[in-house]
This record gives structure tokens, C-alpha cells and sequence, in this order.
């Protein structure tokens, strides 16, 4: 059975946001934060390594992989391809509308203000990315915006940790957040794969 966006958001109380410097870290990485509890992941491709951690943790068993920081359209099949079943973008543009809709894979695009929520809803996008989200006005944003668009449920990225995450959490319009506390740098570089499970069954105990 194919999950769409929304299954894949409200399957995860915190999406990892993860960056890949080492492709040998890419499956202890994803096997730790599954056996927390954290099934969906988003590998950026903000290391040269990101489309072979793709393909490296689609193969792990429970894992649910998606690629994120999509700023170009031709990423995207190449994302889909490697295993990604879902795509994240900091922004919204033509390109990556038409890019989504080509290449079949589903996109959580980035917005910051009302007008762009509502361009993106216009578009057809009803499941996005409130990016950066505490600059964007976080908690106070999400219940100001819900009232006029009921119908647009959100993840919001950028700032969150695991002291604010029940707060958004909390918001009626929001279905999960994006993190990156659950892949401590200093955590892969040590090879501590028990502590990154920690952090992600202390994320996945937010619900």
C-alpha cells in the first residue's frame, strides 16, 4: 500500500533532518533511529553524499526515506530513483511544482508567510513545511494561519528542539516536526549509534 504525504507526516512525531558527510554512517544511522521508534527520514542533499545515503537506507528494514533540500528539478527523479518516497524543499517555485508532478513524487515544499501557504495551496499542496519555523513566528504562526486555512496541515523545521517540540506538536494544524537534535554530529563521528537511538525514542514518546 502507497502512504501518501499526510500518512508518512502523521507516522512520525519528529522527522529527522539528516546530512551525510560519511556514506559508511548512512545504515548504522538509519538502523539506530528506527530501533527508536523514528521510521521517516529526510536525507538532505546538502552533502555530496546524500543521493547514495538514500539508497543505502531505503534498504533498511521500517525505514520510510525521503530526500530533502530539493532546490533544483532534475534532483527529483534522481531522488525517486535512489528510494526517496517523499521530497522536502526549503521553498516553493514553478520548477519544482512541475518537478514533483513529472517525476510522481509526493513534496512537502517550504513557506514562511500567508502568502505563500496560499500559493502553495493554490497549486494543490494542503501538507507543508513551515520553514524556518521559529523565525517564521512558531507556535503563535501556526494558530494565527489555522483559522483562515483550516485545511492546510503543516511540519514545521527550523529551531525545534526536543523542549519545544510538544509545543507545536500541540497545534491543531500540525502533524509532525523536523528536527535535527536526533543526529548529533558529534554522535555519528563516534560511531554512539545506542545514544542516537535514545534521542529518537525520547522523539517518538513526544506523541
Amino acid at each position: 500500500m502507497t502512504m501518501t504525504l499526510l500518512d508518512i507526516m502523521r507516522s512520525a512525531s519528529v522527522i529527522p533532518v539528516i546530512a551525510i558527510d560519511d556514506p559508511e554512517h548512512a545504515v548504522p544511522l538509519a538502523k539506530a533511529l528506527v530501533a527508536g521508534g523514528i521510521r521517516v527520514l529526510e536525507v538532505t542533499l546538502r552533502t555530496a553524499h546524500g543521493l547514495g545515503a538514500i539508497r543505502a537506507m531505503a534498504q533498511v528494514e521500517g525505514a520510510i526515506v525521503g530526500v530533502g533540500t530539493l532546490t533544483q528539478a532534475d534532483e527529483f527523479a534522481a531522488a525517486r530513483d535512489a528510494g526517496a518516497v517523499f521530497g522536502v524543499s526549503p521553498g516553493l517555485t514553478p520548477a519544482l511544482i512541475e518537478a514533483s508532478r513529472k517525476s510522481g513524487l509526493p513534496l512537502l515544499p517550504g513557506v514562511m508567510t500567508p502568502s505563500e501557504v496560499m500559493a502553495a495551496r493554490e497549486a494543490g499542496f494542503r501538507q507543508l513545511k513551515l520553514f524556518p519555523a521559529v523565525p517564521a513566528g512558531g507556535v503563535g504562526m501556526l494558530n494565527a494561519i489555522g483559522g483562515p486555512l483550516p485545511d492546510v496541515t503543516f511540519c514545521p523545521t527550523g529551531g525545534i528542539s526536543i523542549e519545544t517540540a510538544p509545543q507545536f506538536l500541540a497545534c491543531k494544524n500540525v502533524a509532525c516536526v523536523g528536527g535535527s537534535w536526533l543526529t548529533p554530529k558529534d554522535a555519528i563521528l563516534a560511531g554512539d549509534w545506542a545514544r542516537i537511538t535514545e534521542l529518537a525514542r525520547a522523539a517518538s514518546a513526544l506523541r
